[in-house]
């Protein structure tokens, strides 16, 4: 089978199972309203969870920094790429989350394949989450490592996966709030499972940062434990892109040396760093925005009970509605958008087949009517 006749057949079977992914060009992403081609939605799709995309604050830092800094950073951090600014930010994040450094990546994806690439050697085992995010199970596959995956939150599944003989070391991975479920790991289980074990935990908290825990120090935060890898992202709680993973100051060194992720790639703009620093101090001020999301959260659950389809038991901003069908989830994401809805339809390989879902993400920028609104438009699509 030539190339072409190759990538032709995958492409037919996708349409034909529903699978087709698809990308559109947006004027406005984020935030309360998604705009496109002249139209607007109101945007349940965002992972925006704290409005700070569209913050004064956050916007103002970035065009600041770009006057002072320019807007690309020109280089990797090992060359001429680390400035002022992204030292700062690093130092003010390991501050307020109680490590002794942490070191900023590109995205959450380059964090997460930087560290277990790095760390992970042949006779190791990774012993992750079922549904650990993609970055983080791409990166066991390809590492050297053994790669077992336990039952999802099941502190017993770990242990008993932990007690197998293993030549290496082993490295626990999960994360903080899962991205297609909205559940929340027993952090505090998990941990402690761990340190029986003499294992090492990382905890991807991309979901949980910015939202939960005192000042929205996250997931780790809330469950009072402090793993040994933190990974924090900032395309969602923050508002911005980008990541960092706290560590120690042995870790971090060794980091410097053997993350390629980290040493070659062009670290983010100086700019960006600026506004992510704004970022962090709404994130630190942003009580009232996360007591507003609770409240939405709230809203939608009580007003969801009704509907035919299967709610997730999650009370995070991410409140994913199983559908079941792969077409059934797109026909019902066409009929919100009639409504000037956006809602996604996520279908497998993302979530597992049979679970294809609206994935419904609530933010501050929402307003008590955006909640009804989504709510009088599901009711009406199951016809009740």
């Amino acid at each position: 089978m030539s190339w072409q006749a190759r990538i032709d057949e995958a492409l037919e079977q996708r349409r034909q199972h529903g699978l087709l992914r698809t990308r559109t060009a947006n004027q406005q992403g984020a935030g309360r309203w998604r705009l496109q081609d002249g139209q607007r939605w109101l945007n349940f799709a965002s992972n925006d969870y704290l409005g700070l995309s569209q913050h004064p604050a956050v916007i103002a830092g970035w065009q600041q920094g770009a006057a002072r800094y320019g807007v690309g950073s020109g280089a990797s951090g090992h060359v001429t790429g680390y400035s002022e600014a992204h030292a700062g930010l690093e130092q003010a994040l390991a501050n307020w989350l109680g490590y002794p450094r942490a070191l900023l990546f590109i995205s959450g994806f380059a964090a997460n394949q930087a560290v277990i690439a790095a760390l992970a050697q042949k006779p190791d085992r990774i012993v992750a989450d079922r549904l650990s995010h993609a970055s983080l199970l791409e990166a066991a596959h390809l590492s050297p490592a053994t790669l077992t995956r336990f039952r999802h939150n099941d502190a017993v599944a770990l242990r008993a996966a932990l007690a197998k003989p293993c030549e290496g070391q082993q490295l626990v991975v999960t994360e903080g709030v899962f991205s297609m479920d909205g559940d929340s790991a027993p952090l505090a289980e998990i941990a402690a499972v761990s340190r029986e074990a003499q294992a090492w935990l990382m905890v991807d908290d991309a979901h949980g940062i910015g939202v939960l825990g005192e000042q929205g120090r996250g997931s780790c935060n809330a469950a009072g434990i402090h793993p040994e890898l933190l990974v924090v992202t900032f395309g969602k709680g923050f508002g911005v892109s980008g990541a960092a993973v706290l560590c120690s100051e042995s870790l971090a060194c060794y980091f410097e040396q053997f993350a390629r992720h980290l040493i070659y790639s062009t670290a983010m703009p100086p700019a960006q760093a600026v506004a992510l620093h704004a970022a962090l101090n709404c994130v630190q001020q942003g009580d009232a925005l996360r007591a507003r999301l609770t409240r939405h959260i709230q809203r939608f659950r009580d007003g969801a009970q009704q509907l035919p389809w299967q709610l997730a038991a999650s009370h995070t901003a991410i409140q994913p509605l199983i559908v079941g069908d792969n077409h059934a989830a797109l026909a019902l994401s066409a009929t919100l958008r009639e409504r000037g809805i956006g809602c996604s339809a996520i279908r497998p390989p993302t979530v597992p087949p049979g679970t294809a879902r609206l994935r419904i993400t609530l933010t501050a920028a929402h307003e008590d009517e955006d909640i009804d609104t989504l709510l009088e438009a599901l009711h009406d699509a199951a016809g009740i």
